[in-house]
């Protein structure tokens, strides 16, 4: 991090943290706008911690800066907290739900927030060509290491997806674990119904809340700093970008101090 006063920062950071911990949920929201006044990035998601505390509107996703700082935070460890401590399972989950909807083979494949590369290995074997994307250095430097990929690029997936030509297209793309990291997903659905050939099949989870939670709103900041999707608007959404949903099935994502965290695996078809 650079070009901010890096000290204040984590003064009003550790500050709103302490007072968060504490209850005092106004006061915290104070602090962290203090932190979103000195370093506008937001590398630390003081916005996504507001809004988990009901204090702000959710704002379209998480950030760059956010996400790239708290993975490349936890590349060395990640597989031990999300797979062992965390009971993270949703790569072989979508590697069985394709396997029974949309077998493949697929010609090329593209792994959106493709971390350490766990749904890179449930599908290499279905794959002719598998690229993997991430925004963290750290993560794609493991990948680098497993040599499960065929390429390897650090970049943010709906700006990735914006990016490829015209003529560049896959038969398969895959988010896992993206989307707790969107607000609106206007822009990721769109991209990827640019980059999918005819017929392609986009396979992604979300997290999600009971409807009552959602208060009439299409996704939210829960208290875990992740966001979270209806069901409805997800079906919507992707209706309104040109895809069939094939399925949008409930799954357990993982599990956070001891309780499941709920979510759905969506698998749809470009038109």
């Amino acid at each position: 991090m650079s070009g901010f006063d890096e000290a204040a920062l984590t003064e009003a950071y550790e500050r709103a943290l302490s007072l968060e911990k504490s209850g005092a949920h106004a006061a915290a929201a104070e602090a962290y706008r203090e932190c979103l006044a000195i370093d506008p990035e937001d590398h630390g998601g003081a916005a996504v911690r507001i809004a988990a505390m009901g204090l702000g509107e959710a704002p379209e996703s998480a950030g760059e800066a956010y996400v790239a700082t708290l993975f490349d935070q936890h590349a060395e460890a990640f597989e031990d907290i999300l797979v062992r401590q965390l009971g993270y399972g949703v790569p072989g989950l979508m590697a069985a739900r394709l396997a029974a909807i949309a077998p493949g083979p697929y010609r090329r494949v593209l792994d959106l927030g493709c971390g350490t590369g766990l749904v890179g290995e449930a599908l290499r074997d279905r794959a002719t060509t598998l690229i993997g994307v991430d925004l963290s250095e750290g993560m794609i430097e493991t990948c680098f290491d497993k040599g499960i990929y065929d390429d390897l690029y650090i970049g943010e997936a709906v700006g990735f997806l914006a990016d490829f030509d015209d003529d560049e297209v896959f038969d398969l793309l895959v988010a896992a674990d993206v989307l707790p990291y969107l607000g609106g997903l206007d822009g990721l659905f769109s991209g990827a119904a640019a980059r999918l050939a005819p017929g392609g099949i986009f396979g992604f989870s979300t997290e999600t809340l009971s409807e009552a939670t959602f208060a009439g709103r299409d996704f939210m900041v829960g208290p875990h700093q992740r966001f979270h999707h209806r069901e409805a608007y997800l079906v919507d959404r992707l209706a309104a970008h040109g895809f069939d949903c094939l399925e949008c099935g409930p799954i357990v994502v993982r599990f956070q101090e001891g309780q499941p965290a709920p979510g759905h695996l969506v698998v749809a078809r470009r038109r």
